[in-house]
């Protein structure tokens, strides 16, 4: 097969391999405020590491796409050592000279990164995937890795597959992958039918996790959202309104209902139990509409009527709230107090707001509230 010398012109790169420096080019961005530190704290490095670490990743950008472009399908891949210098594969020796010249170090491979490439996405398409964890393309190996629990299964799925199984390897791993998404207090909610909602609290019932909200926010069955006709993350078990004002909803899986609220100096607060607080203590609310709104208990047991009919058993309170906040937490210190059902008034002119007790949502649907880890 002819072949073409690499040719990279117009780059202006420094020779010799990427490696430490203490002095970064005048061209390397600063790095963000916060990133030096997290860099040292996660990857074990010195301050003046962690800064040549960026630097040199900065170069290796710029280096890499002018390379992978000159090898065309020579290309076996690219990586970075733990300290920053950047390898490039190819699949003919005499491409060596040309890599090392443009500041990277050069690995001679048996395949290229688009056989490589090829080979997972027939494994993106084969039967079996749900027996294995996850497979994904190693340039450093040169080679496609499957990882799973049980290593037979492993073997199967990439034999059934029809690929190259001199390319793949099957690695035991105890990786149970799931997406990671937190629900809190404050988060909010869109309910099919019914609109915009939020969070009041998380809880579990068994080994189900959901939140309560306000009664008045869903009907049993209805889905729930996180934006307006996204994909749907969870549905209401159950709803009591007029008379209460509670519901609860239960998540679907990949969903973690977590022990806090938003808000807070670290963008949200802990949560620590439900101990009800008294006439004329103080109480605060969040919302992502009015943000944390602050008053008193002014009296317990109280019974309201709304055009729906009448709510008994909610707490009147003079913290302020805007429309849009319906099943908004309260809360006095850590303890969970309620969740908003209504009230008058506004933030800009002062108001009063009505929670439904969390207890008595807790009690009714025989729910656990969700605390945070001390």
């Amino acid at each position: 097969m002819p072949r073409t010398p690499l040719s990279i012109a117009g780059a202006v790169l420094a020779a010799g391999v990427l490696a430490f420096t203490a002095a970064p080019a005048p061209a390397t961005a600063q790095p963000a405020p916060g990133l030096i530190d997290a860099l040292r704290r996660d990857l074990g490095l010195s301050a003046a590491e962690a800064s040549a670490r960026v630097v040199n990743e900065q170069r290796a950008r710029e280096i890499e796409p002018v390379l992978r472009s000159g090898l065309g399908d020579r290309f076996g891949g690219s990586w970075l050592s733990p300290a920053g210098t950047l390898t490039v594969a190819t699949t003919h020796a005499t491409d060596v000279p040309a890599i090392t010249s443009r500041g990277a170090q050069a690995k001679v491979v048996a395949r290229p990164l688009a056989r490589l490439d090829a080979i997972k996405a027939a494994l993106d398409a084969a039967d079996g995937r749900e027996k294995v964890a996850a497979w994904y393309v190693d340039v450093v190996t040169n080679s496609v890795v499957v990882l799973a629990a049980d290593p037979a299964a492993g073997e199967a799925f990439v034999g059934g597959s029809g690929v190259d199984a001199s390319a793949v390897r099957v690695e035991r791993s105890a990786e149970r992958p799931a997406p990671y998404a937190d629900i809190r207090g404050g988060d909010e909610i869109f309910v099919d039918g019914k609109g915009r909602c939020l969070v009041g609290f998380s809880v579990r019932q068994g080994a189900k996790q959901g939140f309560v909200t306000a009664g008045h926010c869903g009907s049993p069955g209805a889905l729930v959202r996180t934006r307006p006709g996204g994909p749907a993350i969870g549905k209401f078990e159950s709803a009591s309104f007029p008379r209460n004002d509670y519901a609860w909803a239960s998540l679907y899986p990949g969903w973690n209902a977590i022990g806090y609220i938003k808000g807070g100096p670290n963008g949200q607060s802990p949560i620590r139990g439900a101990t009800q607080s008294s006439t004329g203590a103080s109480v605060c609310s969040y919302s992502p509409v009015s943000g944390w709104r602050c008053g008193v208990i002014q009296q317990l047991n109280t019974s309201v009527t709304y055009p729906e009919g009448t709510v008994t058993g909610l707490t009147r309170t003079s913290v302020c709230s805007e429309p849009g906040s319906s099943g908004a937490p309260f809360v006095s210190g850590d303890q969970a107090q309620g969740v908003l059902s209504g009230g008058s008034g506004n933030c800009s002119t002062g108001g009063t707001t009505y929670f439904q007790p969390i207890r008595s949502a807790l009690a009714a649907y025989q729910l656990t509230l969700v605390t945070a880890p001390r």
